[in-house]
């Protein structure tokens, strides 16, 4: 019979695999606990829900999900990254810290059903957040109309000069 917090925890790891976007799978082994700290404090800031499981309860969960496909990446010490809200905030928090930390190493991940390899992991942590791409999207729409907006101050700065050439000449001759 399962104990009741095994029980708890399996159905809590399904439920975070069923609801993310994606997920990381990293090997933390040599991590000091200050080092694990941070990188759980970083997760939180994005919003990823960071988890060190038990892998045989991992597996269940991934049984009872319908995400077979990372069992077989559950080995050793993992901590899993379940992007809730975006498909690549996980990628770029593990692929970040495991620049600055090398003990830090990435197993692969979990987008859309699809399992990606640690080079795909590092792939999809350089493309661009979705705020990025609506910031780079909003200044594609406005290129157009500040470069309008320049041409005719042009114009218009250009017939206040004549005017003025014009005005200085008639007063010099005038006098």
């Amino acid at each position: 019979m399962a104990r009741p917090e095994k029980v708890a925890e399996v159905e809590r790891i399904t439920e975070n695999l069923q609801a993310a976007q994606s997920l990381v799978m990293a090997d933390y082994s040599g991590l000091t606990v200050a080092q694990m700290t941070e990188f759980r404090n970083k997760c939180r800031e994005q919003n990823v829900a960071c988890s060190v499981v038990k892998n045989r309860l991992a597996q269940r969960a991934a049984d009872a999900a319908g995400v077979e496909v990372i069992k077989d990446h559950l080995k050793g010490p993992i901590a899993i990254l379940f992007g809730l809200e975006s498909q690549i905030d996980p990628a770029k928090i593990a692929v970040n810290f495991a620049k600055d930390n090398k003990a830090m190493e990435i197993r692969g991940g979990l987008v859309d059903g699809n399992y990606l390899d640690a080079n795909e992991v590092v792939a999809l942590s350089k493309v661009p957040s979705r705020d990025e791409l609506i910031a780079k999207m909003m200044g594609s729409i406005n290129s157009p109309a500040s470069g309008l907006t320049m041409a005719l101050n042009g114009v218009v700065a250009g017939l206040a000069r004549a005017i003025d050439a014009v005005a200085k000449q008639k007063a010099e001759e005038a006098a």
